[in-house]
């Protein structure tokens, strides 16, 4: 499938910290241990809509992610997929009156759109679902036969028995696996399951729905065995991070886990378990199911500077839930501007400090809010040394001034590490 184009990303002097990222699985921050390679699957949307500010928000977290390894000198191998036959995509389609392939490319084509407008580096493989189901419908045949599946009526379940650390991932009790479970697209109550968090590996030819031959008969995948294996078969085990909202946290990624562990008998499938936090309007949850969104191509299409809808999203911690305010667009927007107008300055107080602060907050867990306050700070200075003065610089920054190089530095390093064209 493809992706979109990547901007450049400038080059900085020296080298990058290790980045160390919180991991759901131990709950708690640790150094990620990349090869010469970094291997990261982060899973894709479901386009049966347009691209909401809570799905950029968890992907700008894994752009900044890839650009402070890049910055320590790993290559990245990033993956993403797209879900572009699922139950919601159709079930959208049907009401719209429209083909659901129809509906899969022209939404997917809207999100490439607002991932380059937003300055996302692009992953190395986009990988759809439908051009996936031969080695999907293989890996089912697999579990099958390694008495790791079982078929109910037309359909697989996966077991949980077949993995031997279910539940490591999410950490969460049985009973809120069964609550969540229901909540997001399972069905714990299904007659016949052995166990009612078994997940659906293949489901069976429906009438009016679509169907491909397979080993282990008509019919499509599941949703969580599609990121198991689109992951697995071109990064392999031992992944050094997968991503996604917190949302994903369970019933997806531990199933997805699971059944890679069962295929393949290795353990753990990622090193680290990385989730986003969810982005609110009106106190709830931005989701297409409560219909309270707010999309990325509305305000390009309103003329908002897409780097200030960047940097109001970058302004939370990705990891925490936030609300997007009326005032959180705004002040980025001014924001934005003044840092471009402290880097226009003939003088500048010396950002080779600004470099050190930004790269040891980006590589404790993406503190992207301490980032931003450190350039802050320089921009303060900047500006503030046209009145003589550069009190307003904090010492860890530095005041002295540094000519036109300093405001070059900050420049790239804005570009580089948080993706901000100035």
């Amino acid at each position: 499938m493809q992706s979109w184009s990547s901007p450049n990303v400038p080059a900085l002097p020296g080298e990058g910290e290790v980045l160390h990222l919180y991991d759901t699985a131990t709950d708690e921050i640790r150094a990620t241990t990349p090869g010469d390679t970094a291997r990261i699957y982060v899973c894709g949307i479901t386009p049966y809509d347009a691209t909401h500010l809570g799905h950029a928000a968890t992907y700008l977290a894994f752009d900044v992610l890839q650009r402070v390894w890049l910055d320590a000198g790993h290559d990245v191998h990033y993956i993403q997929n797209v879900t572009d036959v699922d139950d919601p995509l159709l079930e959208r389609a049907l009401a719209k009156g429209q083909d659901w392939t129809a509906l899969a490319e022209q939404e997917t084509s809207l999100y490439r759109s607002d991932m380059a407008a937003l300055r996302v580096l692009a992953p190395r493989e986009y990988i759809g679902v439908v051009e996936s189901v031969d080695l999907i419908s293989a890996d089912v045949a697999g579990l099958l036969d390694a008495g790791k599946a079982y078929r109910l009526e037309s359909d697989v379940y996966a077991t949980t028995a077949g993995s031997e650390h279910f539940g490591y991932e999410s950490r969460y009790s049985r009973a809120e696996m069964l609550s969540l479970f229901a909540e997001r697209g399972g069905d714990p109550d299904r007659p016949g399951k052995r166990d009612p968090l078994d997940a659906l590996l293949w489901r069976g030819q429906r009438d009016g729905e679509p169907s491909w031959p397979s080993p282990v008969g008509p019919g499509r995948p599941g949703w969580h065995i599609e990121c198991s294996v689109i992951a697995r078969s071109r990064l392999g085990m031992g992944i050094d991070v997968q991503g996604g909202g917190s949302d994903l946290r369970f019933p997806h990624h531990e199933h997805s886990a699971a059944h890679a562990e069962a295929l393949t008998g290795q353990w753990p499938f990622a090193r680290h378990y990385v989730h986003a936090g969810m982005i609110g309007l009106d106190g709830e949850k931005m989701s297409k199911s409560r219909g309270n969104l707010v999309f990325v191509s509305k305000l390009i299409g309103a003329r908002v500077d897409p780097m200030a809808i960047r940097l109001a999203l970058l302004a939370g911690h990705y990891r925490e839930d936030r609300e997007w305010t009326g005032g959180r667009l705004p002040a980025a927007e001014l924001r934005l501007e003044r840092w471009r107008r402290a880097i226009e300055q003939p003088t500048g107080p010396d950002a080779t400090k600004l470099l050190t602060v930004v790269r040891q907050a980006l590589s404790n867990d993406l503190d992207t809010v301490t980032a931003i306050a450190a350039i802050d700070a320089w921009s303060d200075a900047a500006l503030d040394n046209l009145g003589g003065g550069v009190s307003a610089a904090p010492s860890s920054i530095g005041a002295t001034a540094a000519g036109p190089s300093s405001a070059r530095l900050v420049r790239d390093l804005v570009d580089a590490l948080l993706g901000i064209a100035l």
